[in-house]
């Protein structure tokens, strides 16, 4: 896995060189250790560049506004269609999955905020990484559903004053400001029980030691060393000022980017991928992590509460550190662009055809405008 190369920017990658050890050096029967939307569609891979160190092409990074031109230069694969097909089935597969019943109140609030909308992102990756091993969708459907109740957990949790204290999710109020505090928690923390419950009851057509093993990795990519340590870093770094990139780093590939790892390593462990196939798709997913966030937190600055669809500029209010306040704008876009780079690579011993999608998801993720 190549570096993330920030020494132009002082930082010494430590995080995401230690991520990678640890997780070639353990044996393969145990869970790697977490140390550590107009837009511009392409399924050709971004060519790596020859200079390590050269400049990117991002004057254009996350203004390009042509998504539907995109699509249709490219015959073999329509993003847009993709993405409208492959979140309506996972939509209707939550709706089935968390019906409507006793006691009413709970489920009202879980099903609330579950189908509020979203991208479907990480449900998404979870699907596409199951079919480009050689699995059919069905196989992951309820993991990708799981992934998408636990993201949800997350944000209901993160919305209570005593976390991020946020009134918007999405373009509608919070899930606490709808069914109150106490609800609030006890959604998410519903969803929780039941993601893992979804998977070891409704998982079909796959060996039992692989369902064991997707659900020993997501129980990973979200504990005390995955999204929660992430967490719990964050809270103790706001308005702290020595806190630099390594840390922010940290940070970011857990609270982030673990969970965005798990959605992609569930589906091809359930597909019946490798465990070649699986920590290659296990390092382009940490980077398309870490991707998703650095572009998040230029949108925070860049964009407004409506575009966005919640509150802009709360990390500057919260004075939490940022890549932009690290680095600037145009720094921390050229950062997303080489992590863009860096996810492809890891794409390029798979068919091109299968991969299309999850190469038309990193661009996605990195010229998303909320």
């Amino acid at each position: 896995m190549s570096a993330v190369n920030l020494n132009t920017w002082t930082h010494s990658n430590f995080m995401f060189n230690q991520v990678t050890t640890t997780a070639t050096t353990r044996s393969r029967s145990r869970i790697p250790s977490f140390y550590f939307t107009k837009i511009p569609i392409s399924v050709s891979p971004i060519k790596p560049s020859s200079k390590p160190n050269s400049s990117f092409s991002v004057l254009s990074l996350l203004t390009k506004q042509e998504p539907i031109e995109a699509e249709e230069q490219n015959p073999i694969f329509n993003f847009k269609s993709y993405m409208i097909e492959k979140a309506t089935r996972v939509n209707k597969a939550l709706d089935d999955a968390v019906s409507l019943r006793e006691p009413l109140k709970v489920h009202e609030a879980m099903r609330y905020s579950l189908l509020a909308g979203g991208k479907r992102v990480r449900p998404v990756l979870c699907l596409a990484a199951c079919e480009l091993v050689g699995g059919t969708e069905p196989m992951a459907m309820p993991a990708a559903c799981a992934v998408e109740m636990i993201h949800t957990m997350s944000l209901i949790h993160d919305d209570l004053p005593c976390m991020d204290n946020d009134d918007l999710r999405r373009g509608k109020p919070t899930n606490h400001k709808v069914f109150g505090e106490d609800v609030a928690v006890l959604a998410g923390d519903a969803l929780l029980a039941f993601a893992f419950e979804h998977i070891a009851v409704s998982t079909a057509g796959v060996s039992p030691a692989r369902i064991v093993r997707a659900i020993g990795e997501l129980a990973k990519s979200i504990g005390s060393e995955g999204l929660v340590a992430g967490q719990v870093v964050d809270i103790n770094s706001e308005g702290l000022s020595d806190v630099g990139l390594e840390q922010l780093e940290f940070i970011h590939l857990h609270k982030t980017a673990a969970l965005l790892e798990g959605a992609v390593v569930l589906g091809a462990i359930l597909g019946g991928g490798s465990d070649e196939d699986v920590e290659k798709l296990r390092k382009f997913a940490r980077y398309i992590g870490l991707l998703f966030q650095v572009v998040d937190d230029i949108l925070d600055v860049t964009k407004s509460s409506q575009e966005l669809g919640k509150t802009a500029g709360k990390d500057l209010v919260a004075d939490k550190v940022t890549y932009p306040k690290l680095l600037g704008i145009e720094k921390s876009k050229e950062f997303a662009e080489k992590l863009n780079r860096d996810a492809q690579e890891q794409l390029s011993g798979f068919d091109l055809n299968k991969s299309a999608p999850l190469i038309a998801l990193a661009n996605y993720i990195a010229y998303r405008q909320n």
